[in-house]
């Protein structure tokens, strides 16, 4: 077992150490969540979240709220600017970060540096401790943030929400290797607050194992993305409980037509029951998507403590 592995394993007492300070979202205010790379994938969980907690909120990546603030919300209202970042250097956020406090906008970090210049930037601060062995892929670093935006959005996320994610893993471990063997494209899928988990699901397998990954909105699959479906394809189903009925009929139509589906809270080849309501789907799942790129990797021969052309901070001179 590799450190990245352990990482991902070993990740569940962290989350029961997390504490918020009662930092909270604020009422009547429009919020933007920022972030880059995994951490913008989180963010559209999060935002996603604060929506349905009566929070208006969108996330933005961190260039594009630095350089066309006025695309994502108009120049008339004053959004609480929520920024995420690992080890609160990465430039694109910090950036975000320095034009939304010079604009005399409140800002909340959430952050897994303590001093770092993103914490610097912030009115308020919530850190969490990682994994001490966590390198360049984001693992219980990311599930850590997801946990932040939850318990800001209102999310009552306890030590129950813990073990049901640690019951999840478990049961998904000894089937990961046989859900992959002989696929090389892989499809995540997942609705509303699921969408960010399942694109940062094909961000990790992608950078972990050098695969060809997309993730979609479910019923968006069929409308193009499903010509390439075949007999190489893995799908990872995130079934969200208002909509069960129809993923399951379209995990049937992709089974038909030569894929292999692992269902998350439904049907699929290999199914996996998810204990837990809606509200905290996106994080329980997050770990088998971090492990399940961990099983890919592992069957290329390649090695998730160094992925290719990455760094584990992405800083721009």
């Amino acid at each position: 077992m590799n450190a990245t592995e352990r990482g991902i394993r070993e990740q569940f007492p962290l989350w029961d150490k997390l504490v918020m300070n009662g930092v909270r979202s604020r009422a009547g205010l429009v919020h933007v969540v920022v972030g880059c790379g995994t951490s913008v994938h989180i963010a559209d969980s999060i935002a996603a979240t604060l929506n349905m907690n009566g929070v208006l909120a969108r996330a933005v990546p961190g260039n594009e709220w630095t350089r066309r603030r006025d695309n994502y919300v108009p120049a008339t209202i004053a959004p609480h600017v929520v920024a995420l970042s690992r080890s609160g250097e990465s430039t694109e956020t910090v950036a975000a970060a320095e034009v939304s406090r010079a604009a005399g906008l409140g800002l909340t970090a959430f952050c897994c540096a303590p001093g770092s210049a993103l914490c610097h930037n912030a009115d308020e601060v919530v850190l969490a401790d990682t994994h001490p062995e966590e390198g360049i892929v984001m693992t219980a670093s990311a599930s850590l943030m997801l946990l932040m935006g939850l318990r800001y959005a209102g999310v009552a996320v306890g030590p129950e929400t813990t073990r049901a994610a640690e019951t999840l893993l478990r049961a998904a471990d000894p089937l990961l290797s046989e859900v992959v063997a002989g696929r090389s494209h892989f499809v995540f899928l997942g609705a509303g607050a699921l969408y960010g988990v399942a694109r940062e699901g094909a961000l990790k397998l992608q950078e972990m194992s050098l695969s060809q990954t997309e993730a979609h909105h479910p019923l968006e699959y069929r409308h193009g993305p499903i010509s390439l479906i075949d007999d190489r394809s893995c799908v990872i189903m995130l079934y969200h409980p208002d909509t069960i009925g129809e993923e399951a009929q379209l995990a049937r139509e992709l089974m038909a037509k030569g894929a292999r589906v692992l269902g998350i809270g439904g049907p699929g080849d290999i199914e996996l029951p998810v204990d837990g309501p809606a509200d905290v789907r996106p994080l329980l799942c997050l770990p088998v998507l971090q492990l399940l790129g961990e099983y890919v990797a592992r069957q290329r021969g390649l090695d998730t403590l160094a992925p290719r052309h990455l760094t584990k901070v992405v800083t721009i001179a």
